[in-house]
């Protein structure tokens, strides 16, 4: 009986319940979408640290990140690499030899990492010549030729065939120096790895180093995200004189922003509707007052507090509720075009978007592991909307309200 009468309270007015009820939907809308947005996001950087950057898994000696000392080489660096290309659980697998030193042009210089790559893996675990934006891939003919960032290209104003010097310790300790020239400048999601990071053939960097055939790292892709924390325990086990780290720990700032952005998500979801609250309030308080008299007599006839408390609660969750679900069938119909098209953030600046590591395209998704929270706000919503109505109508005297 207080459901159907509920229910019928609200059409009383029409447009007041449908206004109600549309904020509502335009309010989860908004909501959601933006949740869809900053999961498209977040999907977007975790790829790129993975694809672009790092890899799922990296292998390295024990000691070499201590102060990334040459000497440090991966023991028996081959028969491993042979050894985790054979895993059923690796998609790829890669070598590189590292060396912390400096870039020197006529205009300056500035500290890089050093990467000495195998060119034909490397394109296929970093998707590096894809990233390219002037010059070309390395030429297998061609002697000493090296790959830049952009920003680092900007700010020590390289251009294609320029030559410069990299200057790095040795294994002995010593400082050698090579020449290099500029085969191509490339341009990642990540500026400011872009700046740092320089490419050159493990073939030239090794003799330099004196450490010939040998290297300083493995990267590891693999075919399932999920299997990450089983593969580095079972490499781990077998290999238990390295360093085994996953992308989380390569790049603990990335998985620091996606726990943020996921917090943030849902404060800025109870924040909208936090402020519709405030609509639906003052809603069922004008409903109170057009109904004073009707109130009266129900408490007249004997109605106790808790059925009058209730009938206020099922019309607030019925009037928030009603534009639920309209609301969540917009957001997916709008989550499911921009995830197909894609929403060019580019009028914001691809320099600031690749300051922040992401890229100008983002893809929403959405968020169906989130529903259950949103859902969950929204009912808050109600039941905290229908206190203050509620609260109003039971301090109502029978008498006074039936002289009204």
């Amino acid at each position: 009986m207080i459901f159907i009468m509920a229910w019928r309270n609200i059409w009383r007015n029409k447009m007041r319940s449908i206004v109600i009820m549309l904020s509502i939907a335009i309010g989860l809308f908004a909501g959601v979408s933006v949740l869809a947005l900053y999961e498209g996001m977040m999907k977007s950087r975790v790829r790129n640290v993975i694809d672009s950057e790092v890899g799922h898994l990296q292998m390295h000696n024990i000691k070499f990140k201590e102060d990334y000392d040459p000497r440090y080489i991966l023991a028996n660096g081959a028969g491993v690499l042979t050894t985790v290309k054979g895993m059923p659980e690796v998609k790829l697998a890669a070598s590189r030899s590292i060396a912390m030193g400096m870039l020197a042009t006529p205009t300056g210089s500035a500290g890089v990492q050093i990467n000495g790559v195998i060119p034909g893996l490397e394109y296929q675990v970093s998707q590096l010549q894809r990233k390219i934006i002037q010059g070309r891939p390395f030429d297998p003919v061609k002697k000493n030729e090296i790959m830049v960032g952009q920003k680092l290209a900007k700010k020590m104003k390289l251009k294609l065939r320029s030559k410069l010097v990299l200057t790095f310790t040795d294994t002995s300790g010593n400082m050698v120096s090579g020449a290099f020239r500029v085969a191509a400048i490339y341009q990642s999601d990540n500026a400011p790895l872009d700046e740092k990071n320089v490419y050159v053939n493990m073939e030239e960097l090794n003799p330099l180093l004196g450490i010939q055939n040998a290297f300083h790292e493995i990267v590891i892709l693999l075919k399932n995200d999920a299997a990450v924390e089983k593969m580095q325990r079972e490499l781990q086990q077998k290999f238990p004189a390295y360093q085994i780290e996953s992308w989380r720990e390569i790049s603990p700032e990335t998985d620091l922003l996606v726990k943020t952005v996921d917090q943030y998500s849902y404060i800025i979801m109870f924040i909208i509707m936090f402020s519709l609250a405030f609509g639906i309030v003052n809603t069922m308080l004008m409903a109170i007052l057009e109904r004073t008299r009707e109130i009266g007599m129900m408490v007249a006839l004997g109605t106790n507090h808790v059925r009058i408390f209730l009938m206020i609660f099922l019309e607030t969750i019925f009037l928030t509720l009603g534009g639920t679900p309209v609301g969540l069938f917009i957001s997916w119909l709008a989550t499911a075009y921009f995830n197909k098209q894609g929403l060019d953030l580019s009028g914001m600046g691809r320099e600031m978007m690749s300051s922040f590591g992401f890229g100008t395209v983002i893809y929403p998704e959405f968020p169906a592991d989130k529903i259950a929270g949103v859902l969950l706000i929204v009912a808050g919503t109600a039941f905290v909307s229908c206190l203050l109505p509620a609260i109003k109508a039971l301090k109502l005297l029978p008498v006074e309200a039936l002289r009204r």
